[in-house]
């Protein structure tokens, strides 16, 4: 393995000290060694090559969870490529998008897709099945051998776009350096080793379960379990012999309407972690008292992977994302000035983690990450006596009603405490007195009325919602987190 290729070299340094250890536990299927893994890997890294992918090109992927998908990944870091994982979500003219902007050199779909993909780009189009199946694997050499293409740290590694809440998605590049110092740093913070198993039921579209679960558990040389997705019986059936999960909220939410979740079930494990989406104070107490376990909350996003994290020892504060990690800087930032510790401001973050930009959006790039490195994430915090910062909402859902700045999540942690309800969602609409009119969305056995009577003499009338529906469920993206503009959209002309 190429030691210029730095982030290569530690994805497969357990592949050499290790080969025989497993990787990946299946459950129907045979184990996957470190061995197996790579060579696998080197085989993806032929083929593209055969391919004619060049050093900076980019491989986008629309393909359902599966071994083959990640040594398609790794693979393509191994042959000089950058990696470019698509939702499986995605519609045709929502991919038509992301090819036309990124313009991969290959592409590679489920079979189902390809006729309709393959019209989309001028790119090769070949096929992978959830079942490690198509025209990809059927191009595969016999033999692994592969020398990894030499690539600097800055040299990019893989391009995610965002979910575009705010309009075109824009495509975050991440360098070999942003990837392998963000692993490094969690493998030692979360004290991962070998010896580890880690429960594995995210999607691997996506920055948690690509580039933190992925990449953290082979740079600890962990072993997985590698479900193709969320199955509370297979996690269940999972945890006695496991060591850590990895899960966003919904997991854990689930997985307590399940009357087998007992502590004993949970003995052998050390580590729950959640992201992705804020958890409720309501579920960090119930995890805790059915398991015994303290559920570890950190924070990141797309361009930063992961930028904090509650600590492994000491007290893991609910409701918080904790410290700064190990070599990240955070400041809270408002009106160009450091905000005074509990105000609330926007989270600025720099460091070895922070992307290189967006794919081909200087303007849009200048206006985020500025010269000297801080990157504007566009999140509201605030920080505590100790350091704990805890996440508040995003900038773009502040809602300014009658010239008062309203804070979404104070409404939501009072509803939510409320009796009878399940989750709400607090957004600003157009209004053509109060320029916008706060209104509240809930899941839960309780009516508007009893909500507007509870919320009266607990906040001040600017912050009261002046409508409040209630609904079965609230609008969600793959990684379970509110789509608040989707509700936004939904209720739009209310008060015009």
């Amino acid at each position: 393995m190429h030691e210029t290729n730095h982030l290569c070299g530690l994805l497969a340094r357990h592949a050499v000290l290790t080969p025989d250890h497993v990787f990946a536990r299946r459950p129907d299927l045979p184990d996957i060694t470190y061995r197996a893994l790579f060579e696998g890997a080197e085989r993806m890294a032929r083929a593209l090559a055969d391919l004619g992918l060049q050093p900076g090109d980019r491989v986008a992927v629309q393909v359902d969870k599966s071994i083959e998908a990640i040594q398609l990944y790794i693979g393509t870091v191994l042959a000089g490529g950058i990696f470019l994982p698509l939702n499986t979500a995605y519609t045709d003219p929502e991919v038509a998008y992301f090819l036309g902007d990124a313009t991969p050199r290959v592409v590679v779909c489920d079979p189902a897709r390809q006729s309709g993909i393959a019209a989309l780009t001028p790119a090769s189009c070949l096929t992978l099945a959830a079942d490690g199946t198509g025209t990809l694997t059927e191009a595969l050499p016999a033999d692994p051998g592969f020398e990894a293409v030499p690539r600097a740290e800055t040299d990019l590694a893989a391009i995610l776009y965002t979910s575009g809440t705010t309009g075109r998605s824009k495509g975050a590049m991440l360098s070999h350096g942003n990837l392998a110092s963000n692993a490094e740093t969690l493998r030692e913070y979360w004290r991962f080793t070998r010896d580890d198993v880690l429960i594995h039921a995210l999607p691997i579209f996506h920055t948690h379960g690509l580039f933190v679960a992925t990449n953290v558990a082979l740079l600890a040389g962990a072993s997985t379990v590698f479900l193709p997705r969320f199955d509370p019986d297979a996690i269940l059936d999972a945890m006695p012999g496991a060591t850590a999960m990895m899960g966003v909220p919904t997991f854990y939410t689930r997985l307590l309407n399940d009357d087998r979740l007992a502590p004993e079930l949970a003995a052998n494990m050390r580590l729950f972690i959640s992201g992705s989406a804020p958890m409720l104070v309501d579920t960090h107490e119930k995890w805790l008292a059915r398991t015994g376990h303290r559920v570890l909350e950190r924070y990141g996003m797309t361009e930063t992977n992961m930028s904090t994290s509650n600590p492994y020892e000491g007290e893991r504060r609910m409701g918080t994302v904790g410290f700064p990690l190990p070599g990240v800087e955070l400041r809270i930032m408002q009106d160009g000035a450091e905000v005074p510790e509990g105000d609330i401001g926007v989270i600025e973050v720099r460091g070895p983690n922070v992307f290189q930009g967006y794919w081909q959006m200087p303007e849009k790039t200048a206006e985020e990450l500025k010269a000297d490195g801080w990157f504007i994430t566009g999140d509201l915090a605030t920080r505590d006596a100790e350091g704990y910062v805890t996440i508040v909402g995003r900038a773009k859902d502040l809602i300014i009603s009658g010239g008062f700045n309203v804070y979404p999540k104070e409404i939501e942690e009072i509803v939510d405490d409320l009796p009878g309800v399940v989750e709400s969602a607090v957004i600003g609409l157009p209004h053509p007195d109060f320029g916008e009119a706060v209104v509240a969305v809930v899941v839960g056995d309780v009516t508007a009325e009893e909500i507007g009577e509870a919320l009266s003499g607990r906040l001040a009338k600017f912050k009261q919602p002046k409508r409040v529906f209630v609904v079965p469920e609230l609008p969600r993206n793959t990684m379970g987190k509110v789509q608040k503009k989707a509700l936004r959209d939904e209720y739009a002309g209310l008060f015009a």
